[in-house]
């Protein structure tokens, strides 16, 4: 096969390639179009049959009206106290259960390790009466507690898990060489072994903020008062018994994937660095 042919046949695969990753995307990113284009179109065309791809009038005020026409911040402070409260309370207990696990072969190390995967089996939705007569009991309804600890406790062994792969993953020489140079424990875990595991603490933080950020079961069942509603329970209020908003529902839920791809975007550059960066040089 000369040079010219295997450029030809590289040439071929690229495109296929591209051709392929740009197909995968348009097929994932279609749904958030077609919402983002119906949050724009006025109630009366969405009656249409058949309905316009497009909105034939372009209504930008739906995202205004339908700021003012329901407590949307109040919605977006309760979910933003939950997801980061939740998400530091999962790094503050996993972070260290993870590294005591990596770095110690203890007894019934797999046995801790299997209880911890178990609770990952059981769905808030099956649940739900318990969870309900437990945070009565405790007084915890209609409390931003009582969401922060589940959805924490719920989140908390895929973190613990993914924690302890990525510390296991790093040199425990790296760690007896600072100890030698005068570091203590917590010194060395603090400036060596936490910037090492990044990649994995940030998806911790990825997983963590966005599971409670959708929480929806939980929520709903526990808060009652309009101020205190997170975003998913809050915006079912434009489903009526009827009729459905839909040119509201699909503009308050834009908003409501906002701060999670602003999330995303600003914590990507510390994934990607400590991806790129290795342990040992």
């Amino acid at each position: 096969m000369t040079q010219k042919t295997k450029n030809a046949t590289f040439s071929l695969k690229k495109i296929a390639t591209m051709l392929a990753a740009y197909s995968i995307g348009i097929f994932f990113v279609y749904p958030y179009i077609n919402m983002f284009l119906t949050s724009l179109k006025p109630h009366d065309e969405l009656n249409l049959t058949p309905m316009h791809r497009t909105p034939v009038q372009w209504q930008w005020r739906n995202y205004i009206e339908v700021w003012h026409s329901a407590p949307i911040a109040s919605y977006l402070k309760s979910s933003l106290i939950i997801s980061i409260s939740a998400t530091l309370l999962v790094l503050a207990v996993a972070t260290p259960a993870a590294y005591y696990v990596a770095r110690n072969r203890f007894r019934g190390r797999g046995l801790f390790l299997l209880l911890v995967l178990a609770t990952q089996m059981f769905s808030p939705t099956a649940l739900i009466i318990g969870i309900f007569r437990e945070v009565d009991l405790f007084g915890g309804l209609d409390s931003y507690l009582a969401l922060i600890v589940f959805n924490a406790g719920f989140n908390l062994a895929f973190s613990i898990w993914l924690l302890s792969g990525f510390f296991a993953s790093i040199p425990v020489e790296i760690e007896e060489a600072a100890l030698i140079d005068g570091c203590s424990r917590i010194k060395a875990l603090s400036r060596i072994t936490l910037p090492l595991a990044l990649p994995g603490i940030v998806t911790a933080v990825i997983f963590t903020f966005v599971s409670a950020w959708n929480e929806f079961v939980i929520a709903l069942t526990i808060m009652s008062s309009v101020d205190k509603k997170p975003i998913p329970v809050g915006i079912t209020g434009f489903i009526g018994q009827y009729d459905v908003a839909w040119e509201f529902l699909f503009s308050a839920t834009i908003i409501a994937i906002i701060p999670v791809v602003i999330l995303f975007i600003s914590i990507e550059k510390y994934l990607v660095g400590g991806l790129t960066s290795g342990s040992v040089k």
